[in-house]
């Protein structure tokens, strides 16, 4: 019977992903105009983020340009780490991995340019420390609301909100040199998913990971947001979240579809090289798309945050507001 079943299906669809060259002598018409439409948007977003580059380096300051260019490079990191990988599909793990690490950066970079904003971590503590954070926020405790109370910010709790952040951009790193060189052994496989595969331990631990660290990023964001609506906080944090979303769990979905079948087998592609070959194109489309909304939310000059006497200012203008209407009733 098995051997009946291994006979209807095309050996190609068995094989390693195919090299370069044989993904361009297979290619038709479409999928000419298709993958040089792709690479094109690739190397524009590419070409945008190095003016983008430029321009932040004469207009802001040190240390907030360095961080500002690591951010607003995260989507033209991607789109070109996706072209290589959609012209070389055996090289779509190290393109991946590549991707994934910068990215992993990004997320504590997200942290460092929230603090910077207030004047560093010294005058970020002084302005409020002692003040209740909220940490019911996502990914942890986004549900547990009522539950959780408000902690006082402090400096030990500081400190820690900055490691869980930066412990992912390091280990993140640290575990892709490592699946890599297991994968040029043979020993890492996303296939594979028996308990004795190195991929069923990795994973899982990167998730967890990847959870802790986003977790300090939220609450920092959520308490102080407030603060720097007049930098466009908002939508360039839900840029970096829409970044996250694409890259690693419409990742994990097209990959858990090619896994079990569900992504059919097109030769030279097996299953799992057409769900890799699916998700870099895809990936292109969006991070072309984020690259040109980035670049004019960061192309572009902002006020200086207010100190903190002025927002006292100001809130004691609006509080006294509703207690002149009073009087004059």
């Amino acid at each position: 019977m098995e051997d009946d079943l291994n006979s209807t299906i095309d050996p190609a669809c068995l094989q390693d992903p195919p090299l370069a060259i044989d993904v361009i002598r297979q290619l038709d018409v479409f999928e000419i105009c298709l993958y040089s439409m792709l690479t094109c948007m690739s190397c524009i977003s590419l070409l945008l983020y190095l003016e983008q580059c430029l321009y932040i380096y004469k207009t802001l300051p040190y240390p907030k340009k360095t961080t500002t260019i690591w951010i607003s490079g995260a989507a033209p990191v991607i789109a070109t780490m996706s072209c290589f990988g959609m012209w070389i599909p055996r090289a779509v793990m190290i393109t991946d991995m590549t991707s994934n690490c910068y990215f992993a950066v990004v997320v504590y970079k997200v942290l460092v340019l929230i603090i910077e904003e207030f004047g560093g971590s010294n005058e970020f503590l002084r302005r409020f420390s002692g003040k209740g954070f909220r940490i019911s926020t996502g990914p942890c405790c986004c549900c547990c609301y009522p539950c959780l109370p408000y902690v006082p910010m402090t400096r030990r709790l500081f400190f820690w909100m900055k490691l869980g952040a930066l412990q992912y951009a390091i280990l993140k790193t640290a575990l892709s040199v490592l699946a890599i060189v297991l994968w040029t052994n043979g020993n890492f496989d996303l296939s594979d998913l028996e308990i004795t595969g190195t991929a069923i331990w990795i994973n899982p631990f990167i998730g967890v990971l990847t959870i802790i660290s986003l977790w300090p990023v939220a609450i920092i964001f959520m308490n102080t947001k407030g603060f720097l609506r007049g930098i466009n906080l908002v939508p360039k944090y839900a840029m970096y979240q829409l970044i996250l979303v694409l890259s690693q769990l419409q990742t994990s979905i097209i990959n858990i579809l090619s896994l079990n079948g569900t992504i059919a087998c097109a030769p030279p592609f097996s299953s799992q090289a057409r769900g890799s070959m699916l998700s870099q194109q895809m990936m292109i489309m969006e991070m072309f798309i984020i690259t040109l909304i980035n670049r004019f939310f960061y192309h572009r000059t902002y006020d200086p945050h207010p100190c903190e006497e002025h927002d006292n200012d100001q809130n004691a203008k609006i509080d006294l507001q509703p207690a002149l209407v009073e009087h004059d009733v």
